[in-house]
C-alpha cells in the first residue's frame, strides 16, 4: 500500500475510534441504557435479549431423575415381557450390548409387577405407582423412544444436560440464559434445587463450561439460608457493605479496562446480583403467604413413609414438594431455567420397594405443579420436563450370581420422558419400543434432538446459537440435532 494511502486509512481508523469513545460512545451508551442493555458502564451479561424468532416458552423447569428410573415399570407397559419372564435372550442380541453389571451368560428376562391403566381423554398409560401424574395426562407429551450413547451415569447425565458427555461443556440452562438473558432482576437466571442423595454428576450438571461463569446454575437450598454466604456477617452495617462493594467494583472495572477479561464483567454482575438477592431470595423461599390448599396439593407437609433406600436423605418427600412449589414461584419472578435434581433411581436391586418410594416422592408434587401453572396461566409459556440419563434393562440384575433378581441394569437403547407446556403437545404419545422394551422401533429421539426442540420452543435456532471457544464455534447440539415438529402444539 502507498504510504499516503496507509496514512489516510490510519487517520480514518483513529477518527472512528475517537468517535466511538467520545460523542459516539456517549450516544451509544444512552441508547443501550434506554434498552436496559448497559449498566454501570458495562453491558449486563444477563440483560434480556431478543430470540431468533417468536418463542412459545419463557421458562423451563427441568426435573431430572438422576440414576435412571425404569421405563418398563412406570411408562411403557410390555405384556409380552411378562409372558417371557425368566426366558433368555438370543446370544447375538446380548453380544451387541454393553452392561454395567449384568453377567450375560446367565441373565434372564424379568417382567414387572406393576399394573398399567389408561388416563385422560388421550388414554395415556401410567403404572399404579404414578396415580397423580395420570390425572394430568392430557397436558403431557410422553416420549417412549429416547435413546442415548452412554450406559454409565455420569457420562449419561452430562449428555442429557450438556449435549455431549465431556467435562467442561455448558449445560442447557446456561445456553438458554446465554441466548436470551435473565427475565429476573433480583434472582439468577439459572437456579438448581436438589433432593435425595445427590447425583453422580454433581455440580458438573449445572456448570457454564466455557461460557462466562455468570451463566452457571446457582444452587439454592429449600430451607434456611437460600444461598450459602448470601447474608451479611453479624455486625456488618449495610452502609459498610455498600461501601465495600463500591470499592470492589471500582477495582474490578479498572482491571477490566486493562485486560478485557469477560470473567471480570461476570464477577461484577454477580456481586451486583448477590446484593439484590439478599432481599429477593429470602422472600422467595418464604411459603407463609401460600394458601393452605396449595401447600396441601403439593404435599409440602407430607410425612415420609420410610424405606426409601437410594432415594432418601432427610425428609425427601417434603424437600421435593417444596422444590416444585419454589420452581413455580421462581417462574413467577422471571427465572429462566430451574433444574430440580432428585437422586437416586439406580435400582440394581430392591426395585419394587425403592421405586415405589421414589415415585411417591415425585408423583403428587409434579402433578400439582402442572395444574398450578395451568391455573395461573403460566403453563403455555413454561416448559416442564421429567427426564433421566437412560432407562433400565428388561433383564433382571444377576450380579454376583444372584438367582433372585430384584433389580434392573443400565439401558441406553431406549427410555421414556415426559414434557408439558412451553409449546409442547398435550395428551400425545411419541415413539415406540419393541415388545419387550429393548430397542426403539419407531421415531427414535437422541438428546441432541431434544435440545434442538427445546431451543426452538424458546425461539432459538440451535444451529445459530453458538459460542466461539479455542478457535471453533460450539453449540449445545454439537454437530447434530433435529427439531421434532411433531412435538409442537
Amino acid at each position: 500500500m502507498h504510504p499516503i494511502q496507509s496514512q489516510l486509512e490510519q487517520t480514518r481508523r483513529n477518527f472512528l475510534a475517537t468517535s466511538a469513545s467520545g460523542l459516539g460512545g456517549v450516544a451509544l451508551a444512552s441508547l443501550l441504557a434506554e434498552d436496559g442493555l448497559l449498566a454501570n458502564e458495562f453491558a449486563n451479561p444477563l440483560a434480556p435479549r431478543k430470540p431468533h424468532f417468536q418463542p412459545q416458552a419463557k421458562a423451563c423447569i427441568n426435573i431430572f431423575m438422576a440414576g435412571a428410573p425404569s421405563h418398563l415399570d412406570l411408562f411403557d407397559p410390555k405384556p409380552e415381557l411378562n409372558k417371557r419372564d425368566g426366558q433368555s435372550l438370543p446370544k447375538e442380541v446380548l453380544d451387541k450390548a454393553r452392561f454395567a453389571f449384568i453377567k450375560p451368560d446367565t441373565v434372564k428376562l424379568m417382567g414387572t409387577k406393576r399394573v398399567f391403566k389408561p388416563h385422560g381423554q388421550c388414554g395415556m398409560e401410567f403404572s399404579d405407582y404414578l396415580p397423580h401424574l395420570g390425572t394430568v395426562a392430557d397436558d403431557l407429551l410422553m416420549v417412549r423412544s429416547m435413546h442415548t450413547d452412554e450406559f454409565n451415569h455420569h457420562p449419561g447425565q452430562l449428555l442429557m444436560q450438556s449435549g455431549v458427555s465431556r467435562f467442561g461443556m455448558p449445560t442447557v440452562g446456561s445456553w438458554i440464559n446465554y441466548g436470551l438473558g435473565n427475565g429476573s432482576n433480583n434472582l439468577p437466571g439459572y437456579v438448581v434445587l436438589t433432593a435425595g442423595r445427590g447425583s453422580s454428576g454433581g455440580a458438573t450438571l449445572w456448570q457454564s463450561g466455557f461460557l462466562p461463569s455468570t451463566y452457571a446454575g446457582v444452587l439454592f437450598r429449600s430451607k434456611g439460608e437460600p444461598v450459602l454466604n448470601l447474608s451479611n456477617p453479624k455486625g456488618l452495617p449495610s452502609e459498610l457493605q455498600h461501601a465495600g462493594l463500591e470499592t470492589l467494583n471500582t477495582v474490578n472495572k479498572g482491571r477490566f479496562e486493562k485486560i478485557k477479561d469477560p470473567e471480570i464483567a461476570s464477577r461484577i454482575a454477580s456481586y451486583e446480583l448477590a446484593s439484590r438477592m439478599q432481599t429477593a431470595a429470602p422472600e422467595l423461599i418464604d411459603l407463609s403467604k401460600e394458601n393452605a390448599s396449595t401447600l396441601k396439593n403439593y404435599g409440602v407437609d407430607r410425612k415420609d413413609p420410610g424405606g426409601g433406600g437410594r432415594g432418601k436423605l432427610g425428609n425427601t418427600h417434603q424437600d421435593f414438594a417444596r422444590n416444585c412449589l419454589l420452581a413455580r414461584r421462581m417462574v413467577e419472578r422471571g427465572v429462566r431455567f430451574i433444574n430440580i435434581i432428585y437422586a437416586s433411581w439406580d435400582h440394581h436391586s430392591g426395585l419394587d420397594k425403592e421405586l415405589k418410594y421414589n415415585a411417591s416422592v415425585v408423583d403428587q408434587p409434579i402433578a400439582a405443579l402442572i395444574r398450578d401453572l395451568k391455573q395461573r396461566g403460566l403453563l403455555d409459556s413454561t416448559m416442564v420436563q421429567w427426564s433421566s440419563e437412560f432407562g433400565r434393562t428388561p433383564l433382571g440384575e444377576n450380579r454376583g450370581g444372584n438367582k433372585n433378581a430384584t433389580g434392573r441394569d443400565h439401558h441406553p437403547f431406549c427410555f421414556s420422558m415426559l414434557m408439558a407446556g412451553g409449546g409442547f403437545k398435550g395428551g400425545h404419545i411419541y415413539g415406540k419400543t419393541d415388545e419387550i422394551g429393548w430397542n426403539v422401533v419407531e421415531k427414535p429421539v437422541h438428546p441432541n434432538d431434544l435440545h434442538a426442540t427445546m431451543l426452538h420452543c424458546f425461539g432459538l435456532d440451535h444451529e445459530q446459537l453458538t459460542y466461539r471457544f479455542q478457535g471453533r464455534d460450539f453449540r449445545l447440539t454439537d454437530v447434530a440435532g433435529n427439531v421434532i415438529k411433531d412435538w409442537l402444539a
